[in-house]
């Protein structure tokens, strides 16, 4: 619809904002500054700056949608926006550049308007729901006919160590049963390059909105399919327990979970 058009429009806009405060913030080459919130779990003040910066574009372009966003948080409601400003802040701070910005419109639940940027690497992706996925170039991206063996993306538990008994079976049996594993530390991203076929699928577990909101736009609208651990298409933008990517891989992954748990 022409509407869902105009806002992901505004939410690659929102991306792109972002990104250019997070490209700005490494031409000088210093290191930086960081706050810790929990083990693992770092905020800097480019996080904040290339927040508002988003926020600043969607307030502006669409000023009656509530925002949910990391560092400033914001409403839940049935209609908003979710801001993921600076995916992978701890790469950031330690100057690996896949980070990701993640800027998705959630309607009761479920995203319908999604973008995805990478500011260091290059690389912007926006999906629109029932109209598809897309690069910046306009090229549709297509994982429907990916034959789901091969490398697997994933992100380990090391915040919630009591998870360990429950991710680790899955783990193993990925690590036996597919190609190869990577672990790059940004979940926007990962769910970006699974809905570029870069990755097979991805999964992880007690992920937020904000992580996963618009990636899993981009791969559902590429021909793949996102749930949570045990098939639930809905539950997963409640638990963050994620499985996403092409139809075999995903067939092949709940079947290990299910048989995990």
């Amino acid at each position: 619809m022409r509407a869902h058009r105009d806002l992901c429009t505004l939410a690659t806009a929102a991306a792109q904002a972002a990104g250019d405060v997070i490209r700005a913030s490494r031409r000088d080459g210093s290191r930086v500054p960081s706050e810790t919130k929990g083990t693992g779990d770092y905020v800097t003040a480019v996080d904040r700056a290339a927040e508002a910066a988003a926020i600043a574009v969607l307030r502006g372009g669409a000023p009656g949608i509530d925002v949910l966003a990391e560092e400033q948080g914001g409403v839940r409601s049935a209609r908003m926006w979710v801001v993921d400003p600076l995916d992978g802040t701890t790469n950031f701070i330690r100057g690996y550049p896949e980070v990701g910005v993640s800027v998705a419109l959630v309607v009761d639940g479920v995203p319908v308007v999604g973008a995805v940027h990478a500011p260091l690497t290059g690389g912007m992706w926006s999906a629109i729901h029932g109209e598809g996925a897309f690069d910046s170039a306009g090229r549709r991206l297509d994982i429907a006919e990916v034959p789901g063996d091969g490398v697997t993306a994933t992100g380990f538990p090391f915040r919630h160590k009591e998870m360990s008994a429950r991710y680790l079976p899955v783990f193993e049996s990925v690590l036996a049963g597919f190609e190869d594993l990577r672990r790059a530390g940004a979940a926007t991203l990962d769910l970006a390059y699974t809905a570029l076929g870069t990755w097979d699928g991805f999964f992880e577990l007690n992920l937020h909105l904000w992580d996963i909101a618009a990636g899993s736009l981009l791969v559902r609208e590429a021909g793949g399919v996102v749930t949570d651990w045990g098939g639930d298409e809905r539950a997963v933008f409640d638990s963050g327990d994620i499985l996403a990517g092409a139809p075999a891989w995903h067939e092949r992954m709940l079947d290990i979970t299910r048989s995990a748990s």
